[in-house]
This record gives C-alpha cells, structure tokens and sequence, in this order.
C-alpha cells in the first residue's frame, strides 16, 4: 500500500465482526490467467465501480488519473471513482454505496487485507465479480489480484543498500502492517539483510502509511543515532517530503558521492522520486506501476463480467500469474529498480506524468 492507513483497528474488526455475522463464511478462489480459454456468461456491459484508497499521495492521485483513460481503452463502462480517505470501515460503506448503485462489477484498492472481506462478502452475495488492485485480500473472493511482488520491493532496497553502503545501520520506514503489502516488504528487506549483508544492522520505524509519524520517529531515531547510513522507504508517496524535510534539518541531506550521504532507496516511482535521484538527494526507487495497475484493473474486470477465468503462469504482458495458498490468483507487474543510470527512461510511468 502507498499511502497513510488508518490506525483504528478497532474499526476495521468491528467491521469484519458485522460482515462476519451478516454472511457465510466462504473459501477463496480467484479466477487466473490464459487468454486463451473460458465460456463467457455475460458481455461485460454494465456500470464498474471504482475505489480509491486516498488520494494524499502522488501514487494514488496519478492512478487516480489514469483509471478512466484505462477504462475507456479497455472497453469498461467505470463510474467516477471513490476514495475512502484512508478509512477501512468507511471503505465497506463505499462498496456497499456502490453495489446498491447497481453496478456490476467492482475495483478496489484495499486499505486492510483483513477488513475488505466483509465488502467481498457482499459483493459475491449480489453476484458483483471484484478485481482487487495494489493489496492482496486475506479472504473473500476476487476474480483477480492485481499487483506487483511485494517480497521483491524488500529484497531489492535490501540488496541495492547492501551493494551501496556495505556496512553500519540502514534504517526501514516501514508501511502498515495491517496490509499485507507492508508486512511483505518488512518482512523480505529483514530477512534479506539478515541472509545476505549482515554487516548492516537494521534499525525500523513503523510508520503505517502517515507522512507526520514518519517524521517524527526519524527525529527522534537520528537524534539516537547520528551515523546512519542508509534509509529504506517503502512509500515514497507519503514518506519522500518528510524524510527529506527531516535530514535537510538536522544537516544531513547530503548528495550522492560527498561524504555523508546517507543512501536512500524508496518505493512507488513517483515523478518527486525520480527529481530526487536526479539532484542526488535519494539513489533509488522501485517503480510501482500506477498505469498498468489501472490498465489491467480495468482489463480483469471486463474479463470477469464475461465470465473469464484464468491460469496461473506467464502472461502477454511480461508479469506472472501466481495461486496464493488461499486459491486467489495474482497477476504480478513488473516493477523495476530505478536509479540514475535509467531514470530518464521514457517507458518508465513516472517520466509521462504532467
């Protein structure tokens, strides 16, 4: 997830307990991915619903932008989109407005891996086919995941400031870990420093996706220890401005190859990030691809409404269909590292952006 989660879980189990209650318990079985088979029920017409999580980060505001131009390219009929405003019970309420709009199938970015499936639950009561994008559901059904890997966002910050820095104390602002998404990337850059460069000691801050608590946890962890040497951020959108701000006071934002820089690596691919790679304030970044995210939000859900199932495996379009163990399949987008050497690549989704 790129952006600030709300830390309420008491309203997010409430919610789940209520849809609990309301519905049948149900496994999980996502549709995959072969083009080539399946027996349409329908002929993907009617109105698709579209959920945001927020709209505070460049991330979400350029999918944002990009969801009716991938709409109409791919023939889907989608209502202006809705943001939940960082709100996981507020998000339940949103896809109920919209199946009670009648719609006929749903998009939606989940804020909780856990609480979305009382809005999944839902939707397969009225017959809606969902297509979760960015946040992988823990369950509930959906015709299909539409992501990148995750694992690999950890694993390449890890490796990239294991090659950078060598040794010393590496910092990761970590996301909400509530989401699966900020529990992967926790999880994978821990192990990989672990496994692999284990003269880097890892210090965290838990930060859920909130811009102002990732900014005064790095103060007060700078004020602790002064000779960091390298940051992870695992939301560029919500945790760049900040942890800049934060450096640039303590007089410790320094440019890539004078002494005292502090190499940083980030995640989301955001036009901000690549201006930061390219005045040398930050290293690198993994971009997350906010286009095809939409692109292919909009493409499964056509594929669902005719009633398309799919394989797991390779794709036409360079990613990977994967079975979770709860049977939900996952098409993962190809997410690459960015780094002064290829952060003028015009194919990259960040250099097309206004």
């Amino acid at each position: 997830m790129t952006g600030r989660t709300v830390g309420n879980r008491t309203r997010a189990a409430r919610t789940v307990a209520l849809a609990a209650c309301a519905s049948l318990a149900l496994a999980a079985c996502g549709s995959t991915k072969d083009m080539r088979a399946d027996t349409a029920k329908g002929d993907g017409s009617g109105k698709v619903g579209v959920i945001l999580p927020l709209l505070t980060s460049p991330f979400w505001q350029s999918y944002n932008d990009y969801v009716p131009k991938m709409a109409k390219s791919e023939d889907v009929d989608a209502l202006k989109t809705v943001n939940s405003n960082s709100d996981p019970a507020q998000q339940i309420t949103d896809i109920n407005n919209q199946l009670n709009q009648g719609v006929k199938g749903l998009v939606v970015a989940p804020l909780d891996s856990a609480a979305i499936s009382a809005g999944l639950d839902q939707a397969e009561r009225k017959g809606v086919p969902v297509v979760a994008v960015d946040v992988a559901p823990e369950k509930g059904k959906v015709a299909m995941i539409v992501r990148a890997n995750n694992v690999s966002y950890g694993e390449k910050a890890c490796e990239f400031l294991g090659r950078t820095v060598k040794g010393g104390k590496v910092v990761q602002i970590m996301g909400d870990l509530a989401s699966v998404n900020g529990r992967e990337r926790s999880e994978a850059f821990r192990e990989c420093v672990k496994k692999n460069h284990p003269k880097l000691k890892v210090l965290e801050i838990p930060a859920k996706w909130e811009s102002d608590t990732a900014a005064s946890k790095l103060d007060t962890l700078l004020n602790a220890n002064p000779d960091i040497k390298g940051i992870y951020l695992q939301a560029g959108g919500v945790y760049l401005a900040p942890t800049l701000q934060t450096l640039k006071s303590k007089n410790l934002l320094k440019k890539a190859g004078a002494p005292g820089h502090i190499a940083i690596v980030s995640n989301d691919g955001i036009p901000q990030e690549f201006d930061a790679i390219r005045e040398g304030e930050i290293d690198a970044t993994i971009s997350q691809p906010a286009d095809t995210y939409a692109k292919y939000g909009m493409h499964y859900i056509r594929a669902a409404m005719e009633g398309k199932t799919f394989k797991p495996g390779p794709t036409d379009h360079d990613s990977v269909i994967v079975k979770h163990p709860n049977g939900m399949l996952e098409d993962q987008l190809p997410a690459p590292l960015v780094t002064k050497e290829n952060v003028d690549d015009p194919k990259l989704w960040g250099n097309t952006v206004k």
